[in-house]
């Protein structure tokens, strides 16, 4: 990018990071050469959530590289749907309903009756697996899509503008996370995961209301502390992953090039989440906001 364009984009985020207006889900890193813009995600959104505040669009002009969770425009679908099938699909005479034990699965199949959902379509998947099928589909059901999603919508862009797209994970790590769970824990998801799914149009609706605001106290209240009561959850999918990122955004503070870095909204709140992470790490951090 043109320095004179950067300079006169930092001019006006600076202004708006300090304008009246409302926050937004996104913080800036200052490095001693260099910016990074940390975007808090929802990877499904609806089309009416569009278009996007338009700080972010401010960042992402400035940045010359894009980092995402996964770098997802180079993710094969053949080869992800081969390691979803090689993970969580369970191999032998076994069923979701022996994983599950008898008595959590007549929960798991009351509570997807209600949600209209056969849990006989899942009975190969091991629990993990069908948590993720069954929000997807109580998801798609209220018109949420991943194509709408932030780090889609952001990925078009930058392949249009021909700008580099990193990631920090490769999807079988991510799928990992998931796949090594305890048993005890996949149950839990499962459950938690039915249980929500005839709230989950009100429980996204003030979500995206609380994303877009940047409500951090909400996010933490509604999202954290749900997430903070599976322990063994929280660190695998939240808190360990914040601090390997953490080690790598410090080596990107070194950089003179700048970064929109987009991870989901859950990685950027409460005292584990990366802006908190890189303050008691010395790096000054800030939350944008959007100028009326």
């Amino acid at each position: 990018m043109h320095k004179l364009v950067t300079l006169i984009l930092v001019l006006l985020l600076s202004t708006a990071a300090s304008a009246d207006g409302h926050p937004v889900s996104l913080w800036l890193a200052e490095g001693a050469h260099n910016r990074i813009y940390l975007l808090g995600s929802v990877h499904m959104l609806r089309k009416e959530d569009h278009p996007l505040s338009t700080v972010i669009d401010d960042a992402y002009e400035d940045a010359e590289s894009l980092v995402m969770e996964i770098d997802m425009d180079d993710i094969d679908a053949a080869a992800t749907q081969a390691l979803v099938t090689k993970l969580g699909v369970i191999s032998g005479d076994k069923t979701l309903r022996d994983l599950m034990g008898s008595e959590m699965y007549a929960k798991a199949e009351l509570a997807a009756l209600t949600l209209d959902i056969p849990l006989d379509m899942l009975e190969k998947t091991e629990p993990w697996l069908a948590a993720i099928t069954v929000e997807q589909l109580a998801l798609n059901r209220i018109g949420f899509n991943p194509i709408y999603g932030v780090e889609m919508h952001l990925m078009a862009k930058a392949q249009e503008d021909g700008k580099e797209i990193r990631g920090f994970e490769s999807i079988e790590e991510q799928l990992t996370f998931l796949d090594t769970l305890s048993l005890e824990a996949q149950r839990d998801l499962l459950l938690q995961t039915l249980a929500e799914g005839n709230d989950i149009e009100a429980v996204m609706n003030g979500l995206i209301e609380a994303w877009q605001k940047g409500d951090v106290k909400f996010l933490e209240e509604n999202m954290l502390a749900d997430m903070s009561q599976y322990p063994e959850l929280y660190r695998a999918i939240v808190s360990d992953r914040n601090r390997r990122w953490v080690e790598d955004i410090n080596l990107l503070l070194d950089d003179d090039d700048d970064y929109l870095i987009v991870v989901g909204a859950l990685h950027l709140i409460g005292d584990d989440g990366v802006p908190a992470l890189l303050t008691r790490a010395g790096v000054n951090v800030s939350q944008m906001r959007q100028p009326n």
